[in-house]
C-alpha cells in the first residue's frame, strides 16, 4: 500500500515576514482567507495532522481540516534562546555562532535542536506514516517540510537549507517500505 503525505506550510504571518525564529504570531486575515479558498481544492484525505503552533492549526482549521491532531514530532525547530528574536538581530549579536548553525547541520549554538535532530525527529514521524497508507494531509513549519524532504530522499542534512517552502504550499511525499517519492511545492489552489 502506498502512503500519500502531503506537508501544506502554513500561512503566512508577522514573524514569517519578519524572518523570526520560533515565532507564533496568528496567520494574516488575508492569508487565511486564501487559505479557505483553497480547502475545496484539497483531495480528500484519511487522516490530518498539525504542529502544535497556533499559526499550523488556524491554518488546518481555515482548510477545513478540523480533525487534525497536533503532534510535537511536527513541532518547529528549537531555536533556544533565539527564540522570538529576529535573523538580523541574531546576526548583530552573534555572527559566529549564527554562521555555525548555517554551516553545520550538527551545530546548535542557541542551545536549542540541531538541523541534524530535525531532521531525525521529523523522519522517524515520516517512516512511521508508510505503514498507514492512504492520504495523509500535515500542516507543519517550513524547517519540518524541509525535514521531511531531507529525510525522504536520503539527503545530507546540509541540503537542508538550501530548500525553499513558500506559505500555503503543498510538498507531496509517496512512497511505501521506506522508499519516498517527491512531488515539489505545488501552491494550493492550483
Amino acid at each position: 500500500m502506498t502512503a500519500h503525505v502531503i506537508f501544506i506550510a502554513p500561512a503566512i504571518s508577522a514573524d514569517l515576514r519578519e524572518a523570526r525564529f520560533g515565532g507564533d504570531a496568528p496567520p494574516e486575515p488575508s492569508a487565511l482567507a486564501t487559505a479557505r479558498t483553497a480547502a475545496g481544492t484539497l483531495a480528500p484525505v484519511a487522516r490530518a495532522w498539525t504542529a502544535p503552533a497556533g499559526r499550523c492549526l488556524r491554518t488546518a482549521e481555515a482548510l477545513g481540516l478540523d480533525d487534525a491532531t497536533a503532534a510535537e514530532e511536527l513541532a518547529d525547530l528549537d531555536t533556544g534562546r533565539w527564540r522570538g528574536l529576529r535573523l538580523d538581530e541574531v546576526a548583530a549579536a552573534e555572527p559566529g555562532a549564527l554562521a555555525a548553525w548555517l554551516a553545520d547541520p550538527e551545530a546548535a549554538p542557541h542551545g536549542g535542536e540541531s538541523v541534524t535532530a530535525l531532521c531525525a525527529r521529523v523522519g522517524a514521524w515520516l517512516d512511521a506514516r508508510a505503514p498507514e497508507g492512504g492520504r495523509t494531509a500535515v500542516v507543519a513549519e517550513p524547517a519540518v517540510v524541509r525535514a521531511a524532504v531531507v529525510h525522504a530522499l536520503g539527503l545530507p542534512a546540509a541540503a537542508f537549507w538550501r530548500l525553499d517552502v513558500r506559505p500555503l504550499s503543498a510538498t507531496e511525499l509517496s512512497g511505501r517500505a521506506g522508499r519516498w517519492n517527491l512531488r515539489c511545492g505545488r501552491e494550493l489552489g492550483s
